[in-house]
């Protein structure tokens, strides 16, 4: 059956170590008063005393009352055995001393492998039956029976003990584990977020600008030489482009914060920002605010994400929808503050089908739907091909805990 696993040093094995402990002692001090007043003066008393003394002397220099026992090693294992050799000399002179083997049965039972404790236990009931009859000085069935069924009784509880000490010592091991992995799987979980915010902040930032810097770059490669002061201006655009981008990259690494929002003015001042920068782009973008004075600060996150939606619905355009018009809208509604992006460009089909020539392209809608779920928002998108677009962000201003 192997070792006895270590035992855990928990209040209840310290409590009942003591209480073993001190019934040791109180059944040894009681069993030499009761053999000092009953055999005064008899040779055999020096012995009986001070085989008490080296019992007593064994027991202290034991394992601590109530603390882990390690494995067994030949140490513990020896000092068992002088404490039982000691003990069987004792019960032998004095058979009063038999009842002193109750607290011996948790020792060896808390510092032996099983089957050689309980090897232990039947050797020491054996010698309490024969000393207790020796004792009465008759054949008593209740003195075979008794001590059998104490030390049965005693050793059960100690197993049973030491069987829910392993179940709870295994519910405590499995705890910790599933509180480590938990740990780990939300470490996992809180990256992958975080890539997926950073992969839409590169998105709706550095990625756009660059964009809008190629496109006016090649118009103006197209015109550098028929029309040199459009191509210029292209130039001059792109440059303005180039230097926000360079804003928003450093701003991006030091809190990644939209550029327009730190500047102050709030949402309204970013989105005029904005469409400014798009109408030098020849798209011609008005912003309008429809809150009769009553649009309260709305948190930086808010703003944050419906800044950068703005940012991806007009690059949508630009890239994809040919228009020459668009308009950004902010609204408050009750409790619910809303973005309406509309153009009149050439449309699409938002329930297409992802390859269809009508399907929206590139990774703009879902990341602007994976920044509203974020706040408890949501997306709307009313398009028809040749009819233009409508996108429309609705953040709640009490985003849901």
């Amino acid at each position: 059956m192997g070792n006895r696993p270590h035992e855990p040093d928990t209040v209840d094995s310290r409590w009942l170590g003591a209480v073993m402990h001190a019934a040791f002692f109180l059944l040894l001090g009681g069993a030499l008063a009761r053999f000092l007043l009953r055999h005064p003066g008899e040779p055999r008393t020096p012995w009986i005393i001070a085989l008490c003394v080296l019992l007593t002397v064994l027991h202290l220099l034991g394992p601590r009352a109530g603390a882990p026992d390690p494995r067994p090693t030949r140490r513990h294992t020896t000092w068992l055995a002088l404490v039982v050799v000691v003990w069987v000399i004792l019960v032998v002179l004095a058979p009063s001393f038999a009842w002193c083997a109750v607290p011996l049965f948790y020792t060896g039972l808390r510092t032996l492998p099983p089957r050689a404790a309980l090897a232990l236990v039947a050797l020491l009931t054996v010698f309490v039956v024969a000393a207790q009859v020796q004792l009465a000085g008759r054949f008593d069935p209740n003195l075979v029976l008794a001590p059998p069924a104490v030390a049965a009784l005693a050793t059960a509880v100690f197993l049973q003990m030491e069987r829910n000490t392993a179940r709870q010592r295994a519910l405590i091991d499995d705890l910790i584990r599933t509180r480590h992995e938990l740990a780990d799987s939300e470490r996992r979980e809180g990256t992958l977020a975080e890539r997926q915010r950073l992969a839409m902040e590169i998105h709706d930032t550095l990625a756009q600008g660059l964009s809008s810097q190629r496109m006016l770059l090649q118009a103006a490669d197209r015109v550098w030489d028929t029309e040199p002061d459009k191509a210029r201006a292209h130039v001059r655009t792109a440059a303005s482009v180039a230097e926000h981008n360079l804003t928003e990259a450093r701003r991006f690494v030091h809190d990644l914060a939209p550029a327009d929002l730190a500047r102050g003015g709030g949402l309204a001042q970013a989105l005029r920002a904005l469409a400014a920068r798009e109408s030098e782009a020849h798209l011609a973008v008005r912003v309008h605010v429809d809150d009769d004075g009553r649009l309260p600060e709305l948190p930086d996150r808010v703003q944050s994400a419906l800044l950068r939606i703005a940012q991806g619905a007009l690059a949508n355009v630009r890239e994809h929808a040919a228009a020459d018009n668009a308009a950004l809208t902010l609204t408050l509604l009750d409790d619910t503050v809303v973005l309406d992006v509309t153009d009149d460009g050439h449309g699409f089909d938002p329930t297409a089908l992802p390859g269809s020539p009508d399907a929206p392209r590139g990774h703009g809608l879902p990341a602007m739907r994976a920044r509203l779920r974020a706040l408890g928002g949501t997306l709307t998108v009313e398009s028809a091909p040749g009819e233009g677009t409508v996108l429309s962000a609705a953040v709640p201003l009490e985003a849901p805990r």
